[in-house]
């Protein structure tokens, strides 16, 4: 019978055997390989793009082979370590404090690094686009990426608003103490694609894609603000729907990862997120994008899910050198066979010193119910919502569709990793 006579439970049956013959020779196809690999893909190497050579280099996998297990992420806002808190890399077992616990406890855990990595001496960019009375220079040496990774962090965005603070000289200072880091930085490179290279881990059987873009307001005309097709800089995500980020989120995706975008966006001190932060949301979730995190408001922002995508507008500052907004946390995401499926909000608060500290008893109460607030101007929701597949009469032309789609779904569920 030809497929497109089918329809209704005819097509689904139809699509059921085409898929499950799909299954039987993907496994007589593995078990002739020759490549062990083929036999147990979580021990593939994952790849990444070096930001300071335009080559690949490879990451051993940090788990063995197995099926989806739950993996828990963790993130915090910017951090830096301007005038005292310069202190702390000189001593960087413990520097963050018990705050920090919820990062080094994750499995995989990610901060902001508001700041320039540039040796001293090095002369500040200019920053004609910003207000004269508003223009900070930002910028430590290679030991924070040292601390960071004493601390448990596992992967550092750098692309932001001071970022470039030092221009070019301080960038390849930048790049260079990133191919010397002991731990995994991305938004920075070398051109446009390895700043929007992402960095490719695999936990528990399931395969991750850290990315990060600025979409903040660029601050100087220099070319270091968005890195080019041939020269270095950081990656810049400035429209609506930046097509460089997105086609990295989708290539990501279509490779069956569980895709998660750091993002430097939105309006500095406001609560509620742009209408430019929640389009470049759903441009981000359309792409295929798991989970989408912020820093830059230096204020909490509201938290959920657009549709099956979790969405962070805002994590404030974490570790900053004032506590004028001093409202932070750790948010922590629980990550079940490629969804996130659950969140939790680990409150602390500024201190004068510039470091974070837990909040506990009613206070740690009162802080989580005002950080679950803030989701009441975000469009968000309070739970994943799936969608409804809605039943439809199957003409002679739509059979052969809807039963290719069916076959590409459930072949694919035959992969030991998601595919979307």
């Amino acid at each position: 019978m030809a497929l497109s006579t089918l329809n209704g439970d005819a097509t689904r049956r139809a699509g059921l055997g085409l898929a499950a013959g799909l299954c039987m020779l993907g496994s007589v196809s593995s078990a002739v390989s020759l490549d062990p690999t083929t036999h147990h893909p979580a021990l593939r190497p994952m790849t990444q793009v070096d930001p300071g050579e335009d080559r690949p280099v490879v990451d051993d996998p940090s788990a063995p082979a197995g099926p989806h297990s739950t993996v828990e992420l963790a993130f915090a806002g910017d951090l830096h370590f301007q005038l005292q808190l310069a202190a702390l890399l000189d001593h960087p077992r413990g520097a963050l404090g018990p705050a920090a616990r919820p990062l080094a406890e994750a499995d995989l855990a990610m901060v902001n690094l508001e700041s320039a990595i540039a040796e001293a001496g090095r002369a500040p960019a200019a920053k004609e686009l910003e207000d004269p009375s508003r223009r900070f220079h930002f910028r430590t040496s290679p030991a924070a990426l040292e601390l960071l990774d004493a601390a448990g962090v596992d992967v550092v965005s750098m692309v932001n608003n001071h970022g470039a603070d030092y221009g070019r000289t301080g960038l390849r200072d930048t790049l260079r103490a990133v191919r010397r880091s002991p731990i995994h930085v991305v938004g920075v490179g070398m051109n446009r694609r390895a700043a929007f290279a992402a960095y490719r881990v695999s936990v528990g059987g399931t395969a991750f894609a850290f990315l990060a873009a600025d979409a903040s307001m660029r601050e100087g005309s220099s070319n270091v603000w968005a890195a080019g097709p041939t020269t270095p800089g950081i990656a810049a995500a400035h429209a609506d729907r930046p097509r460089a980020l997105t086609t990295a989120v989708r290539e990501a995706s279509r490779r069956g990862d569980v895709v998660v975008v750091y993002m430097h966006w939105g309006e500095e001190l406001r609560h509620c997120p742009t209408s430019r932060q929640r389009i470049t949301a759903r441009a981000l979730a359309d792409a295929g994008a798991d989970v989408i995190v912020g820093s830059h408001a230096h204020v909490l922002l509201g938290s959920g899910w657009f549709g099956t995508t979790y969405v962070n507008y805002g994590l404030g500052n974490f570790l900053w050198y004032h506590d004028h907004q001093p409202e932070t946390g750790v948010l922590r995401l629980t990550v079940r066979d490629g969804h996130v499926v659950d969140d939790a909000w680990a409150p602390a608060r500024i201190h004068g010193d510039g470091r974070p500290l837990p909040l506990t008893g009613p206070a740690r109460v009162h802080a989580n119910a005002a950080w679950r607030a803030l989701r009441s101007c975000t469009g968000l929701a309070a739970e994943a919502r799936w969608p409804i597949r809605r039943r439809r009469p199957v003409d002679d032309h739509q059979g052969d569709v809807v039963v290719r789609a069916f076959v590409r779904k459930h072949a694919s569920s035959c992969l030991p990793t998601r595919a979307r």
